[in-house]
Parts: C-alpha cells; structure tokens; sequence
C-alpha cells in the first residue's frame, strides 16, 4: 500500500483546513507539538505567506519538498532559499482582490463619512438636537494608490465610482494604467487626501510609508492600508495619529498581528479591522481549492497550478 504524503499545517488559525485535507494526506499541526515522530514523513508545509518561515524546522525535514501558502501573498517567505533547497513554493492569487478592494472602499466611507464614529456617538448618548455634524463628501477627493496591481486597480475604479480623482505611485511603470502616474511615492502622498496602500510588500520595502510619507499626507489626510503591516512604520503612524500630523487612519493590517489593542486604546482618528479585508466566504473557497490543486499537481509530479514568482 503506498504511503499517503504528510503535510504539516503551521498556523494555528489554517486549523479548518484539516477536514479539507485529511481525506488525502495526513495531517499534522504544529501549534499541537513539534512533530517528532513524523519528521521523516512530512513532504509539505502549509502556511500563511505572511507569517516567517521557519528555516530551521525546514531544515530538519528531510522530505519535505513544498512550501503551500494557502494565502496570495508570500512576503514571509523567502523563496529564492526554498529553490536553492529544491523546494516548490506555491499561493493563491487573485481569488480575493476584489473582496480585499470592497473591503478598502468600506475603511474609506467608514473613516471620511464618520460612520464607524458616529456609531460610538449614538450608542454613547452623544446625538443631540444641538449635535448635527457634517462630513466630506468623496466626490473630488483626490485619492492615490501605492501599488497598482489587482487590489490597486479595483480600488481605483471603486473610488473612481464614488467621484474620486484617481492617481497612483510605484515602482514600476504601466503604460496602460488608466489613471495618471506621480512622479515620486511623496508627491503623490503630498497631492492626495486619501492614500491606500496595496502594493506587493517584501523586504525591500518594509516601512515604506514613512514618517515623512505620513507628515506629507498631512493633518487633513487619511492612510488606508490593505495590503501588510510591515509596509508602513506603525510607531510613526501613531505618534503623527496623536500629535494631529496625520487626519486619520483606517488600517485592516498591522506590524505584528495580532496586533496589541493596548497600542491603540487612546489613538484618535482610527477605523481598525482584524486583517478580514480578503477573508470573505467566497475567497477563502477559492484559496482553499487552488491550495489542494497544487498538493495534488506537486505529489503527481505534475506542473502545480499557482506557483510563486
């Protein structure tokens, strides 16, 4: 009888995926202990890219001959030492963009139109006859996108939608990109009243919005960020939060997750979400099946589906 291959699931949130898997493979999770026992077997890891990869435990696995991120971003994972061990890395894109773009529309209107705040007011007594408030319209607001890729784009004709005037910044050129280009990532902060970043993140731009990123946006803007946690320097972003530098914040990433709600108990201006911007029934279903079409494609020999750049 021929041995089915083992996988080893790393987060302890990709816990569901077990039901999903144990039909073919068997399963082991690492929150439960390091798996000793089966550490001959295990021919995958299963991840979510954005958390580090644990190098040393790989090393350790002398079977294991794929790297399956169940996630579209692998920015935890450096893949050019994976290669160089012989080690196939694979994702799952654009399943969920278009969710991660609703998702950034709704920490705009959710920030600029005072929903979220004017839910606290009512329920705290604060609605008046005196306490009518007003809040910008979108129509005019100029927003820029930091990253022009899948989640870009849709954000872009989102708010192109809402009467927005769209621009964009990043590292490289799109001859065909439908909206105008700045010539520098702070110009386009210092011309913007609402900045999204949705740009692809890895090492070599950790903190790239930064203190002086933050400060041209300025006192009237808002920082929205869907894309990782590390793009932007979250000390920078609070201290500008608290001194008035900055407008407001609607983040659905942060640094470390998860993050420390004691890090933004008396931060003003913010709209924060559990990083759920792609977690919509619909993308984690399409995730799911592009993470089992590559475990089968891989363990037949078979060209996988999604593998990572």
């Amino acid at each position: 009888m021929t041995q089915r291959p083992a996988v080893l699931i790393m987060q302890r949130h990709l816990a569901p995926l077990t039901g999903f898997l144990e039909s073919q493979y068997d399963v082991y999770r690492f929150w439960e202990g390091p798996p000793v026992e089966a550490r001959d077997d295990i021919r995958a890891l299963i991840v979510a890219g954005e958390f580090e990869l644990d190098k040393a435990l790989v090393e350790r696995l002398p079977k294991l001959s794929l790297i399956a991120c169940f996630t579209s971003g692998y920015d935890g994972i450096d893949v050019a030492w994976c290669r160089a061990r012989g080690l196939e890395v694979t994702h799952a894109p654009g399943v969920n963009h278009e969710d991660v773009a609703d998702h950034a529309l709704g920490l705009i209107l959710g920030s600029r139109r005072a929903i979220v705040s004017g839910d606290r007011a009512l329920r705290a007594g604060g609605w008046t006859p005196e306490s009518k408030s007003l809040s910008p319209s979108l129509a005019g607001q100029k927003l820029g996108v930091v990253g022009l890729g899948g989640i870009g784009e849709a954000v872009a004709l989102r708010a192109q939608a809402c009467r927005m005037a769209v621009s964009w910044w990043g590292p490289r050129e799109k001859p065909d990109a439908a909206w105008p280009k700045a010539a520098s990532l702070l110009d386009l902060a210092r011309d913007s009243d609402v900045l999204v970043v949705a740009c692809k993140a890895d090492e070599t731009n950790r903190g790239l919005i930064s203190r002086e990123v933050i400060e041209a946006l300025g006192p009237d803007g808002l920082l929205v960020n869907v894309a990782r946690g590390q793009l932007v320097d979250e000390d920078a972003l609070i201290a500008a939060l608290k001194a008035g530098r900055l407008g407001a914040a609607a983040l659905d990433v942060f640094e470390t997750e998860p993050t420390d709600p004691d890090c933004w108990a008396d931060v003003p201006n913010t709209v924060l979400t559990p990083h759920t911007g792609g977690a919509t029934t619909a993308g984690v279903q399409g995730m799911l099946m592009l993470m089992l079409q590559n475990l089968a494609a891989h363990f037949a020999g078979e060209p996988v589906r999604t593998p990572a750049a």
